[in-house]
């Protein structure tokens, strides 16, 4: 059901040679690249009849409109389930509380006396929020993508999400119902490559979507693909892959849990991955014997469960110690990280690659996609060691705001001077020079 790496022979190596003997999902956005090109280009010319068509082709319905009129998002608002509507509304309260916190504030900097830099934080002036939908909906993704544009001041939130055949070309109500619970009420009915392309350059007519500075959300590997493509054009969050989850455990920890959490991840997508990495040759034998009856209860087994158990991006990793395991996970990087040790903090506290990362038996990865506060829109396929989830910076730019003196700027021009006729740029320096009549003022 989910197969075995052994770490416990040689000394690990470091850095690729380490990541190359870890489980990973194939995802080539390269190569889809070129599946995606002529989509984007179709709507860059064509507008809404191109994201409508491709639509239609992908999706198998054709909706009346691209924008979801504003009496579809109030009505989805009024059917919705009061218990999944509790839910959101305190999903949305959590999450405004802890991103709320990220707000960055103006700070000036006294480099001399009258010399100051002053850096500003921005929010961006129009994001679009990208809402997948095919095997599961995700109202969860609205509130994670929304929320944190709103509390870093965004003017304009527009939100897509693939149209569905049973709900007559709308997104799915529930995703529409997030919408009206956040006050966005610019909803397009677009999904895949065409919708990242309507972001980014726009359509016109009734329904028109203005462009967008930035795109964020998780998608496939086309939407993935379509916004390496467009990115420059608009800013990107990051190219999301398939979902994961790594499980740094020892001897102290429950094979259930443990079997338990790499389910509920495993159940995203065939192509998700479920990595344990341990020092506890009992507890892989006892989550291995674990997983098999917990499968079997599942919902989602043979088309998304037991392919993602068993394909080549899971499997439980074995290494000599604690030592070793934080040195695989770091090399990992995974999405989501449980630390399920002894003196569990103590151990989170020296991982250094993860999107996020979750304490101890009480705070699994399913509390963070829906309710912790924390955002589920995180870096995968290794990019934890680079990049960082959604947050309120995502939808931030930092201005810094240069304010000298005259004497100021006349006490460090012989420094500028020196410097641009260092790097051959005589130019820049008479361009202080001029100010002080082409004199280089005395240090």
């Amino acid at each position: 059901m989910i197969s075995r790496i052994d770490l416990r022979g040689d000394v690990l190596p470091e850095g690729a040679p380490l990541r190359d003997l870890l489980p990973r999902a194939e995802f080539d956005v390269e190569a889809a690249l070129e599946t995606v090109r002529p989509i984007c280009e179709d709507v860059r010319h064509r507008g809404s009849a191109a994201v409508i068509e491709w639509g239609e082709k992908f999706d198998g319905v054709r909706p009346e409109s691209l924008r979801v009129p504003v009496a579809a998002l109030a009505d989805a608002l009024a059917e919705l389930d009061p218990a999944v509507r509790a839910a959101l509304e305190e999903s949305i309260r959590r999450a405004r509380l802890v991103h709320r916190e990220q707000r960055r504030t103006t700070h000036t900097t006294q480099v001399v006396p009258g010399g100051t830099v002053t850096e500003k934080w921005v929010p961006v002036e129009r994001v679009g929020l990208y809402v997948p939908g095919g095997r599961s909906v995700y109202p969860s993704s609205v509130v994670m993508n929304v929320v944190p544009a709103q509390e870093a001041g965004v003017e304009g939130i527009a939100v897509s999400s693939p149209p569905q055949k049973e709900f007559g070309g709308l997104p799915h109500p529930t995703i529409l119902a997030a919408c009206a619970l956040l006050g966005v009420d610019e909803v397009y009915a677009a999904g895949g490559a065409q919708a990242i392309a309507l972001f980014a350059y726009g359509t016109e007519g009734e329904d028109g979507c203005r462009p967008v500075n930035l795109v964020t959300g998780p998608g496939n590997i086309y939407v993935a693909a379509a916004k390496r493509l467009l990115k420059g054009r608009i800013g990107i969050d990051a190219e999301a892959g398939p979902t994961e989850i790594a499980i740094l455990a020892d001897s102290t920890a429950d094979p259930v849990h443990i079997a338990a959490d790499l389910i509920s991840q495993a159940e995203h997508d065939p192509m998700a991955a479920a990595v344990l990495v341990t020092d506890s040759e009992e507890l892989a034998a006892a989550t291995e014997a674990e997983l098999a009856p917990q499968v079997a209860a599942s919902k989602h087994v043979s088309d998304r469960i037991a392919p993602a158990l068993a394909g080549r991006q899971s499997a439980i990793v074995l290494v000599r110690d604690l030592a070793d395991g934080l040195k695989v996970v770091d090399a990992y990087g995974a999405e989501h990280l449980e630390i399920q040790t002894a003196d569990a903090a103590a151990v989170a506290d020296r991982v250094r690659n993860a999107g996020a990362i979750f304490v101890g038996p009480w705070s699994p990865v399913s509390l963070g996609d829906y309710c912790a506060g924390s955002n589920h829109v995180l870096p995968t396929g290794g990019c934890a060691c680079h990049s960082s989830g959604l947050s309120v910076q995502s939808f931030l730019r930092g201005i810094h705001i240069v304010d000298y003196t005259r004497d100021a700027l006349a006490e460090v021009t012989h420094h500028v001077v020196t410097l641009a006729e260092a790097e051959d740029l005589p130019a820049h320096g008479a361009a202080l020079k001029a100010r002080f009549g082409w004199k280089v003022p005395q240090a």
